[in-house]
């Protein structure tokens, strides 16, 4: 049985439109047809300079040691969602950094666990460990004062790859003592051959400029795989279902059920028109439907909130976020419907997109 419940949340400001204009082409010009190929190029006709580093970088650990917060702070832009709670991360995310030295693509991973309860958790076990597949380099994330079980475990995965792995350990501004930190690095050594060792803040953006450096000195001298304005290789719908995902699992606390997900039913952008019935213009706009599924009728109310204020909020504050990444302005409707078993369901995890 489904039930579902909808709202509408929609944009009261208004964004800037560009307007892009194009001039008179001669089909028959040579110096066209090589413009053109060069736009399609996958550095947008810009030359690498000599030296140029191009690779692929996995981001592994234990859940909830700051993978995404890292990956978002490297790229200097918020594409893989974060909370305080394991876990958050389900999917493989690709982010693009590109300078003028290097073009990283990272790989953010979902936290590897020991515990695969359900269909879900096996699945995510299985993309972390996938991404290690034809990478040139790992990142292996760890707390700066906490080693745990988790860590053993991913340690050991990345122990059966000949990859070179580098060992970021994170939150190192928590730690009272920073000279703590050196012995905690040599144990670490102590315990698997790393090609680095970088303490880090991700939150406080410290010491990421050593961590990229590091990076950049382990990867191959190649082209840009992709155009260096671009920071993902994902879809806005896939973008726009982890911004909603985050902003319930935010804005619930500890009430939020870990069996929802979010699909995107609807993804249309809409050109600036003048409206038929009213005779006035209409901005360019994006129309975006999703639905949130979860196990059970109690999780349903848990998301909608008291009168619906929950789920209102999270729309206000997801389309906000959207309308940030995306540049343009967003219409955002919501339902909200009762999945049972879905997270344990292998037929359904494909169609949601695990």
């Amino acid at each position: 049985m489904i039930e579902n419940t909808d709202l509408n949340t929609s944009a009261n400001n208004s964004v800037n439109v560009n307007e892009v204009e194009i001039s008179e082409i001669d089909d028959h010009s040579a110096d066209n047809d090589s413009a053109i190929e060069d736009f399609f190029s996958p550095s947008n006709g810009a030359l690498a300079a000599e030296g140029f580093k191009t690779g692929y970088v996995a981001i592994v650990g234990r859940p909830n040691v700051g993978k995404s917060t890292l990956m978002n702070h490297l790229l200097g832009q918020k594409l893989s969602i974060t909370s305080r709670k394991p876990q958050t991360t389900r999917h493989r995310i690709h982010g693009i950094l590109s300078n003028d030295e290097m073009q990283a693509v990272f790989v953010d991973t979902p936290g590897i666990h020991r515990n695969e309860v359900r269909a879900i958790n096996e699945r995510m076990n299985k993309a972390a460990v996938s991404a290690l597949v034809d990478v040139d380099l790992v990142l292996f994330v760890v707390d700066s004062d906490q080693w745990r079980e988790d860590d053993l475990l991913v340690l050991q995965k990345l122990g059966d790859t000949d990859l070179n792995v580098v060992l970021v350990i994170n939150k190192a501004d928590t730690l009272k003592d920073k000279g703590s930190v050196l012995p905690l690095m040599e144990t670490f050594n102590d315990s698997f051959d790393f090609a680095d060792i970088v303490p880090v803040s991700a939150l406080k953006n410290q010491n990421l400029d050593r961590l990229q450096e590091v990076i950049a000195s382990h990867l191959p001298v190649a082209a840009p795989i992709y155009d260096t304005e671009q920071i993902t290789d994902r879809s806005e719908r896939f973008l726009a279902s982890e911004i909603i995902r985050e902003k319930i699992m935010r804005s619930a606390g500890d009430e939020v059920p870990y069996d929802l997900t979010v699909q995107i039913d609807g993804f249309k952008d809409e050109a600036a028109h003048i409206d038929p019935k009213t005779g006035r213009p209409r901005k360019a706009c994006t129309f975006i439907d999703a639905t949130i599924y979860v196990e059970r009728s109690g999780q349903k109310a848990i998301v909608i909130g008291d009168k619906g204020q929950r789920i209102k909020q999270v729309g206000m504050d997801a389309r906000k976020d959207m309308e940030q990444l995306f540049d343009k302005k967003i219409m955002l409707t919501l339902w909200v419907k009762v999945k049972r078993g879905w997270s344990d369901d292998e037929r359904a995890l494909t169609s949601l997109g695990y």
